[in-house]
């Protein structure tokens, strides 16, 4: 039987949600339990009917467009963050990054790319944030790494183009100028790759931990029990703990929590909640005597988090959303992401690969748009890409059809080619890749209307 924890209140399901892209997905719904953020819309749309019949004539068009230069606003959060992880400055590290590389290359048409503006919206004023930069208007686009996004509304209806985490494909859905890492996808639905992780962890029983206050963690978790009851029960796995209701920071500790699962007998811990709430739970489960039982992270591709804990996190896997730091590059694009990230002296993190990559799609959108560029030709033409992958970096996207969500009764319309993850485990400190190989590091299986399980494809995108 399924245990569930005197805490975690009704019967599991029964939420709606979208997918924003594993347990970074949760800083939106984090924040919305610890702080209001309810900000009046407003702005002007920073377009002109005389900008765009300028660049009808082929001259390129749009606020913070120079001879020299093509100028970004950055809006996201660094004071008061409540997860206490590098999120504004990191992100940031990675545009600038990536930037350097394409103004060594002499930028686009001769023009430097820049971040001239840099707002820290302080967790809760990113719709202040989002209405300096409109009525500014001194920039072309803006990259945004915000805990909550309220500003997006006045950014999307001003038709700026607007390139953000994959935590923001809410936001992304129904408007056709946001973009992300990663396409919309649904986070309660069911998603192979959960029996897959037990498999390689030989665990049949499983715990599934989500936060009460956010229903994203709540979705997250229902769709993991959903994911093993779907695609688990012919090699023998269920999830025998489920705890949904978990308080935010876990103030009480998790005494209880863990003793019930290992009365339970659980085998593998499937987490839905942030790094620091996974990192108490490892401590509990040390001190109860389950240390040896592997834990699935979904936001603690931290090196030097994972360094710092020393043993704590011995063979746990950890997922990531683009191609592991540690697999082979091969002709993608992290050899340059690992080099200029070198160059520029910043850290190698997981917010900066994200900024990384939106850097990349701003600068191909421009790019594919044409010397004559509008904001508005830079969204139709980056909303023309079938398969965007940040030069192998990630799974690619279907700009045509991935802003929108899919759902679990229809996963081929809106949904990836083929859904796939890329995943670490936890040896010595430090993270070596699962399963595959270093030269094919994503696990993939294929989307179908009926969802059947299948050994995963190893696979390379670039």
């Amino acid at each position: 039987m399924r245990q569930r924890d005197a805490a975690g209140g009704g019967p599991r399901g029964g939420h709606t949600g979208r997918r924003l892209g594993r347990l970074t997905v949760l800083l939106v719904a984090l924040a919305l339990a610890v702080t209001a953020c309810s900000n009046s819309a407003g702005g002007n749309s920073g377009t002109s009917a005389a900008n765009d019949s300028a660049a009808a004539q082929g001259k390129p068009t749009g606020p913070g467009v120079t001879d020299d230069e093509i100028r970004f606003a950055m809006l996201g959060t660094k004071s008061n963050n409540p997860l206490g992880t590098c999120l504004l400055d990191c992100f940031l590290s990675g545009v600038n990054a990536y930037f350097a590389y394409r103004n060594s290359e002499g930028g686009l048409d001769g023009r430097k790319l820049v971040v001239s503006r840099t707002i820290d919206d302080q967790l809760g004023s990113n719709q202040q944030g989002a209405l300096q930069i409109t009525s500014s208007n001194d920039t072309f686009a803006t990259f945004a790494a915000p805990v909550v996004g309220s500003g997006f509304k006045t950014l999307a209806a001003a038709k700026i183009p607007l390139y953000a985490l994959p935590a923001n494909s809410t936001e992304m859905a129904g408007n056709d100028s946001i973009f992300a890492s990663s396409g919309a996808f649904c986070i309660e639905c069911t998603q192979v790759y959960w029996t897959y992780l037990a498999k390689l962890a030989g665990a049949t029983k499983i715990a599934a931990l989500g936060l009460g206050v956010s229903a994203v963690s709540k979705n997250c978790a229902n769709g993991v029990v959903k994911s093993i009851d779907q695609y688990g029960g012919q090699f023998g796995q269920k999830v025998v703990y489920l705890n949904d209701s978990l308080p935010f920071g876990l103030p009480n500790g998790v005494g209880p929590e863990v003793t019930a699962m290992k009365r339970a007998g659980v085998q593998l811990v499937i987490g839905c909640v942030d790094l620091n709430s996974m990192k108490t739970f490892a401590q509990e489960m040390e001190r109860q005597g389950m240390g040896a039982v592997p834990m699935a992270h979904q936001n603690t591709y931290d090196q030097k988090f994972v360094a710092d804990a020393g043993s704590l996190f011995e063979g746990d896997y950890v997922l990531s959303t683009f191609r592991p730091f540690e697999a082979d590059p091969g002709t993608s694009g992290l050899k340059d992401f690992i080099t200029w990230m070198g160059k520029t002296e910043a850290d190698v993190t997981e917010n900066a690969m994200i900024g990384w990559i939106d850097a990349d799609l701003a600068y191909q959108g421009i790019k594919a748009a044409g010397s004559s560029f509008s904001r508005a030709s830079v969204i139709a033409a980056t909303n023309k890409m079938t398969a965007y992958s940040a030069d192998g970096i990630i799974n690619p996207i279907d700009w045509t059809r991935q802003h929108e969500s899919p759902t679990e009764g229809d996963p081929v319309t809106h949904g990836y080619k083929q859904k796939c993850i890329s995943a670490v485990k936890v040896h010595n400190g430090a993270f070596e890749p699962v399963a595959g190989s270093r030269s094919k590091p994503f696990i993939c299986w294929p989307v179908t209307a009926k969802p059947t399980w299948s050994e995963p494809t190893f696979t390379d995108f670039k």
